[in-house]
């Protein structure tokens, strides 16, 4: 996936080289999302088949659409502060989008599902992904690029790109930062069962999707912030922000559902903050590694999030169910004293231990809004330190 990701956005087409993506994606996206949620006749090992070659060409598909939309912001602008207010706006829309599918799904297929044996998914899917085709749609007809390399720096092997990565320091850092979600992730995997077992309501769930489109507004703070202040200060005191949220959750308890919820809608929010921080740093290392190497490489180096971030998911459910296994978690059954405990445990503190993580990591990352800056600066008079020849 990563050599023909690669090979489509080393392409440089006449309106530019990732913005193309953004509109003839939405509508291979379109078919192959339709075609992973159809049903198909024939023995159990063949729909298996089916299914996992399906789900694997979506997410192989989507990384390709994926990976250009994040580059954008980095031809976009070279300033910090209108990366930012794109990384931010980016953000919001993801964050509204995954709120707003988690909300409006249940209704969509509770509203197809008379008389269909896929109990009314597949309309539903193809009703969301008409809209994110129209929005996705919306964001090529309304970008530019403007900043492109020249001449060999716009000419990069397979190779190269790799290499380029490999020597970008404050990238790595970034993405382990980012791979600190790991910990919030499991945290949202347990939400299912924290509601249905330690609150006895697992329609409460559909409160999350809600809270999530509210606290995506939280995105938009983010530019304001950072017209003042560096990135990686406002990221440290969200982190220790978040931190006392959940330790407020943790000794608060959850025989109050109101509370439990004031308190998960402070976290979220915070969270939701980081986000489009991430990106907007992420965006930043580039002109780093262009100027030590002559080579700029954006697509690879935002695959490098969007691999952190899969993997980070990934994780997070293996450690899981590991927990549960281990927790005496039984389905569908009362749970013991402990097994509450646990899930409570994970649902408010355990992601405290990502937020300590992220702060050491935070007080390591010295490419600054000054350096870059003067980066950026050094770039424009045509001069580079080719500390590393690539």
């Amino acid at each position: 996936m990563c050599v023909s990701t690669w090979r489509l956005h080393s392409l440089n087409l006449k309106r530019g080289k990732y913005r193309p993506f953004l509109g003839f994606m939405p509508f291979v996206l379109f078919v192959i999302t339709v075609l992973a949620f159809m049903s198909i006749e024939g023995s159990m090992t063949t729909k298996c088949v089916y299914a996992g070659v399906t789900y694997i060409l979506w997410g192989t598909l989507y990384a390709i659409s994926d990976l250009p939309f994040w580059s954008m912001t980095t031809v976009m602008s070279d300033a910090p502060q209108e990366r930012a207010k794109a990384a931010t706006c980016a953000m919001l829309g993801v964050n509204a989008g995954i709120g707003l599918s988690m909300t409006i799904f249940p209704y969509l297929t509770s509203f197809f599902a008379e008389g269909r044996a896929d109990q009314g998914y597949l309309p539903a899917v193809m009703v969301l992904m008409g809209i994110g085709v129209v929005l996705m749609l919306n964001g090529f007809l309304h970008t530019k690029e403007t900043v492109r390399p020249q001449g060999d720096a716009a000419k990069v092997t397979l190779l190269q790109t790799f290499k380029v990565v490999s020597r970008n320091k404050p990238l790595f850092i970034i993405l382990a930062i980012f791979f600190m979600n790991l910990f919030t992730n499991i945290a949202g995997n347990f939400y299912i069962y924290f509601f249905t077992y330690n609150l006895g309501n697992a329609e409460l769930m559909a409160a999350i999707g809600t809270i999530t489109i509210c606290c995506s507004l939280a995105c938009l703070i983010t530019p304001v912030l950072t017209a003042r202040f560096r990135k990686r200060d406002i990221f440290i005191v969200l982190c220790v922000l978040e931190i006392l949220a959940r330790v407020g959750l943790y000794f608060t308890g959850y025989e109050s559902t109101t509370a439990v919820l004031v308190w998960l809608t402070l976290i979220i929010g915070i969270f939701m903050m980081t986000n489009p921080l991430v990106s907007a740093m992420i965006a930043d290392t580039v002109e780093y590694s262009y100027y030590h190497t002559g080579k700029r490489c954006a697509a690879i180096t935002f695959a490098g999030q969007t691999f952190t971030g899969k993997f980070s998911v990934a994780v997070a459910g293996g450690i899981t169910g590991l927990v549960l296994s281990f927790s005496g978690y039984v389905p569908n059954a009362t749970q013991s004293a402990e097994t509450l405990s646990t899930i409570f445990l994970f649902v408010a503190l355990v992601p405290v231990v990502g937020d300590i993580v992220r702060i050491i990591l935070l007080k390591m990352y010295k490419f600054n809004e000054e350096e870059h800056a003067e980066v950026v600066a050094k770039i424009n008079r045509g001069e580079f330190d080719i500390t590393h020849k690539i």
